[in-house]
């Protein structure tokens, strides 16, 4: 087991892990969660040899082999099936023996090696070590191309396969899902469930650790907190474990407050002073329950967009691709689809079909390379790159990043463009003090990600383009999102491998694949059901491979399933089987009630119909709350002024303007409440039709 007492950890000054004591057992799945900056990849650290500890006693069993994720972007030249292959230490090594033993003619050693080879998979490794490749979405003939040929997230996927294929007692997991799709995510999920040794991973992905965890480990104030059960479990404890500290602190308080007074009142007494006494005593014996810290919330919104045209877009016979040599590629052809106002749309497929593509082209950084794609009168799109600095410049800071686009909008914007009502504004992002000077390029992925959504809604768009949105968010972060997404009146685009997500977010789903757009008919758990049911289906073919030495050969039939077509790297999703038949893993996440397209677009229509009916109480409750404010900063100030000592004309003007205020503020509070009710008797009246 892992065992950590009095543990003490630093970086540099600071302290992430002060006397922390916490107990792993063989074989638990661990999710190791915490904000930002608490110590996650410094334990992790601690955990592989990297780091030691500053005090305090750690132990591992030192028999345990080791699978992790290698973090360098791998730069050879050998074949993607070679290097995900030489992942299996254990039959690098033998191999390494029956050379050595073949050279010196050791005939004994060469029959020990070859047995040790069969019991270590060697007649399999090879499709095995394919299965995986393809497993995360890797093409068949993409299999013995040079590792350096596919791009940074590509190579950090082989890199995945690589610790996957590793035999390992103890697999260490950072951020596992970054670099995956929807398609590679349900299979890596479905592969870990499977794995026998002990796991610890550190990810965001709230469906993912559900579905892979049964112990919580929680970084919080420089301590472990061991939770048994998922994510889930986790926050229903949490929440209960603060609700109980905060009551406890409470009662603590009313306690502490009656013997202060009674000594304060009694210790002059000489009647009294033994009494007194006794009870300075209690005070100083007891253990006092320290106040709930709890982590600051981050929450933003999306504001009312000035205009909703519908509908948003329209492509006829549209074909989306990329320009390579002046010459065409499409990757989609013949698309003819339309955007509505308020439609929450989830755009599915495997990396690769083009989802990104039609995302970028129906953002304006692409081409289209033939047909239409005719824009609503009135169109602002917000666009939320999957490389963050598509639309970030590493060398400027946050403030410049919106000074720029104060300028770029110019006249046509509606919001304050001065440099102090900037800085006001990337601070409510969090971006506070000198972290508004920061060079982008120097910051954190999630920082990063912050600034882009401050700049999205800076701009007041009314059609939400977002490509893998939640990379480098961290939890709180993507619930902010979640529930600013559900609030805003335009219409959403979203490609994410978030389940949570695209859950909390979208009515209807969109299919990308085999050169087409098309409906899916069905949640996200008929599409993972689906994965699943192809990877089944597939298995048997993988096996037949085991006794091939050549590269794994698939002929894919016809799709047979009728909820959505089937794309060619969705086809390529193959599990390991294991040694003894599993039942196909249950979802952790109670099923959302499914909803025919007939309601997601009744749904969506009433969402438009609230908006047009809310719109003009909106606007006139925004302009009372604002004049509110202007009234209540001047009502301060005359009442600071009447604090000094004036001329009598002075004080009876200021007097005169203070009551004039007084009065607007009543009349206006009165509206405030008329038109609040106004609007929550018109969404009642939509919601319950």
């Amino acid at each position: 087991m892992i065992t950590l007492k009095n543990v003490t950890l630093r970086r540099s000054a600071k302290v992430l892990l002060n006397s922390a004591t916490v107990t792993l057992n063989p074989g638990e799945k661990v999710g190791l969660v915490g904000r930002n900056g608490a110590g996650k990849s410094t334990l992790f650290a601690l955990f592989n040899g990297t780091l030691h500890e500053d005090g305090g006693d750690f132990s591992m069993p030192k028999a345990w082999r080791m699978g992790q994720v290698a973090q360098n972007m791998p730069e050879t030249d050998e074949p993607a099936s070679t290097f995900v292959l030489e992942g299996d230490t254990r039959l690098a090594e033998l191999r390494q023996r029956l050379v050595a033993a073949e050279a010196s003619g050791d005939g004994m050693e060469m029959a020990h090696v070859y047995t040790d080879l069969a019991d270590a998979g060697d007649h399999d490794a090879l499709p095995r070590a394919e299965a995986l490749i393809l497993g995360l979405g890797f093409r068949v003939d993409e299999l013995n191309n040079p590792v350096n040929s596919f791009s940074g997230g590509w190579r950090m996927r082989l890199q995945l396969a690589r610790a996957l294929m590793c035999p390992s007692d103890i697999l260490l997991l950072d951020e596992p899902t970054n670099h995956l799709d929807l398609d590679a995510l349900v299979w890596l999920e479905a592969w870990l469930k499977r794995y026998t040794g002990t796991m610890i991973v550190i990810s965001h992905d709230r469906e993912f650790l559900d579905a892979i965890t049964d112990v919580t480990l929680h970084i919080d104030q420089a301590k472990l907190n061991r939770y048994g059960g998922n994510y889930t479990a986790f926050e229903i404890l949490r929440a209960q474990q603060m609700e109980l500290q905060q009551a406890s602190f409470s009662k603590q308080q009313d306690k502490i407050a009656h013997l202060q007074k009674f000594i304060t009142r009694f210790k002059a007494q000489a009647s009294k002073a033994k009494q007194a006494q006794s009870r300075v005593k209690a005070l100083e014996r007891m253990e006092k329950v320290a106040p709930l810290l709890a982590d600051a919330e981050f929450t933003f919104g999306f504001k009312e967009p000035n205009s909703l045209p519908n509908p948003m877009l329209a492509i006829s016979e549209a074909s989306f691709g990329y320009i390579v040599d002046e010459q065409p590629k499409p990757i989609l052809q013949g698309i003819s689809k339309s955007v509505l106002a308020g439609q929450r749309i989830g755009i599915l497929g495997a990396n690769g079909q083009g989802k990104s593509t039609l995302v970028k082209t129906v953002a304006r950084t692409m081409k289209l390379l033939d047909g239409t794609l005719t824009e609503g009168k009135g169109l602002n799109i917000g666009y939320f790159a999957q490389q963050e600095l598509d639309v970030l410049r590493p060398q400027d800071n946050p403030l410049e990043h919106m000074i720029r686009l104060a300028r770029e909008l110019g006249p046509n914007s509606s919001e304050p463009s001065r440099e102090q009502d900037l800085r006001s504004y990337l601070g409510s992002f969090n971006f506070t003090g000198d972290m508004v000077k920061q060079a982008v390029g120097t910051m954190s992925g999630g920082e990063k990600a912050r600034l882009v959504l401050a700049m999205i809604v800076w701009q007041r768009p009314n059609l939400l383009l977002l490509d893998e949105p939640t990379n480098h968010l961290d939890l709180a972060t993507r619930e902010a999102l979640a529930m600013a997404l559900n609030e805003f009146e335009g219409t959403v685009m979203l490609v994410s491998h978030d389940r949570a997500l695209l859950r909390a977010v979208c009515d209807e789903f969109w299919m990308v694949g085999r050169g087409k757009v098309e409906p899916f008919d069905g949640d996200l758990d008929d599409y993972q059901r689906y994965l699943l049911e192809e990877s089944k289906r597939l298995r048997e073919e993988a096996k037949s491979a085991a006794s091939n030495p050549s590269p794994i050969k698939i002929q894919i039939p016809p799709a047979t399933k009728p909820m959505a077509p089937a794309n060619e790297k969705m086809n390529a999703v193959i599990a390991l089987e294991p040694q003894t038949p599993i039942a196909p893993p249950k979802p952790t996440v109670e099923p959302l009630v499914f909803r025919s397209p007939e309601q997601r677009k009744l749904d969506a229509q009433r969402r438009i119909e609230l908006a047009a009916q809310t719109r003009p109480f909106k606007k006139s409750l925004e302009q009372t709350e604002q004049r509110m404010a202007q009234l209540q900063k001047l009502k301060g100030e005359l009442e600071n002024k009447l604090a000094t000592p004036m001329a009598a004309n002075a004080i009876v003007q200021a007097s005169k303007e203070l009551g004039g205020a007084n009065t607007e503020l009543e009349t206006l509070e009165l509206k405030w409440l008329e038109l609040s009710e106004q609007i929550q008797q018109i969404e009642s009246s939509i919601t319950t039709v």
